[in-house]
């Protein structure tokens, strides 16, 4: 089976992936995958999060073993440490649309990317996955806050620039 997501940022309203990866992927070669495609350095500190319907954080899986297991697995406690990416895959996570990942790449910024399950269904043969459906916008740079999304408009944005040409015609009368 493949697992559709589609990535979005709170940093940029332009910003969209599609992704279509396979059920028995490892977090792990998730998170390197994300990396490549946005062109990341993969020596960071990157946390998946298990999120519930309101983006809220729930269980977290990182790049070095904290000493979690999955006999461990509960999302209504606090205090379970954190799992290792490496040993967890989509399948055991993810169970029906509209699940959902946090996938945060600047843990000082508490930065992330919002992922949620859009699709499930059978691996075509002869399709390579995991691979990029859909991309538009740039990412956020992976360093700097400020940097990402510079000069870039959302479609709503760009459409209400258009109406700011009739504004200030000075030869126009009302009075007709």
């Amino acid at each position: 089976m493949f697992f559709k997501f589609r990535m979005l940022s709170d940093e940029s309203d332009v910003f969209v992936r599609d992704y279509e990866v396979r059920y028995d992927m490892t977090l792990l070669e998730f998170n390197d995958f994300i990396c490549r495609d946005l062109r990341y350095d993969n020596s960071g500190m990157t946390s998946f999060f298990l999120s519930d319907g309101q983006w809220r954080k729930l269980r977290e899986f990182t790049l070095m073993d904290m000493g979690g297991g999955m006999s461990d697995y509960s999302t209504d406690e606090d205090n379970i440490p954190p799992m290792a990416m490496q040993q967890v895959v989509l399948g055991q996570l993810i169970h029906e649309n509209h699940d959902r990942l946090i996938w945060v790449f600047d843990m000082f910024a508490d930065r992330a990317y919002y992922l949620e399950l859009i699709e499930a269904g059978f691996v075509q043969e002869g399709v390579k996955y995991p691979r990029t459906l859909f991309a538009h916008g740039e990412p956020s740079d992976q360093y700097d806050p400020e940097a990402g999304g510079v000069g870039e408009k959302s479609i709503f944005e760009e459409m209400m620039d258009d109406f700011g040409d009739f504004g200030g015609d000075d030869s126009y009368d009302d009075e007709y």
